[in-house]
């Protein structure tokens, strides 16, 4: 009898552990939905496949170390007057090992971002030449066209978050696109 008391003690203890222990479901603390982080870029890389006979071209934007530390190096190869490129852009995350091609991450979520081309002073136009899901640009391919010799700057930027049927956006103006910069450079475009 003594043996089923204590056994019955023992059991008793130990249900009242087990539910003084237990969470209600109002107590379990949620998890908030991460939002849509922006892409960690530190290469951009834009080849343009001249459609005549000249070279290829290409402008480099690397920074591989970040904000801080050592100063982005960019690079740009001048373009041929009066001639025709097909563009294609490069993104990668070098910070990481295995390189990441963060470009991935972008087509997989194309229908929110965008490339705008915003040229100033140079003779050469950006049209965009790869579409979405919805039939809204992208811009990871353009066909670019140059006038005669100039030079001036061209600034590249890939908005995340793209509110791409605000007005202006598909043609190229940045200025409704909302969202936020995943990488924005500033490149030299000289013309000759």
């Amino acid at each position: 009898m003594k043996r089923i008391a204590k056994y019955t003690m023992m059991l008793l203890v130990a249900s009242t552990a087990i539910t003084g222990c237990k969470k209600d479901k109002d107590e379990t603390p949620s998890v908030p939905t991460p939002e849509n982080e922006n892409e960690v870029l530190t290469t951009l890389r834009v080849t343009f496949q001249d459609q005549g006979s000249g070279p290829d071209k290409v402008w480099e934007y690397r920074d591989v170390d970040g904000d801080g530390g050592n100063p982005a190096v960019v690079t740009a190869d001048t373009l041929l007057a009066n001639a025709n490129y097909h563009a294609t852009l490069l993104l990668l995350n070098e910070s990481v090992n295995p390189v990441d091609t963060s470009l991935n991450e972008v087509i997989d979520e194309a229908t929110v971002h965008q490339f705008f081309y915003q040229v100033s002073d140079a003779n050469l136009t950006f049209q965009y030449a790869d579409t979405d899901a919805d039939g809204h640009p992208i811009g990871i391919q353009t066909t670019v066209n140059t006038g005669a010799a100039s030079s001036g700057t061209t600034k590249i930027t890939l908005i995340h978050e793209c509110v791409k049927t605000a007005p202006g956006v598909s043609n190229g103006d940045i200025t409704n696109a909302g969202g936020s910069a995943d990488i924005e450079v500033t490149f030299p475009a000289i013309v000759q």
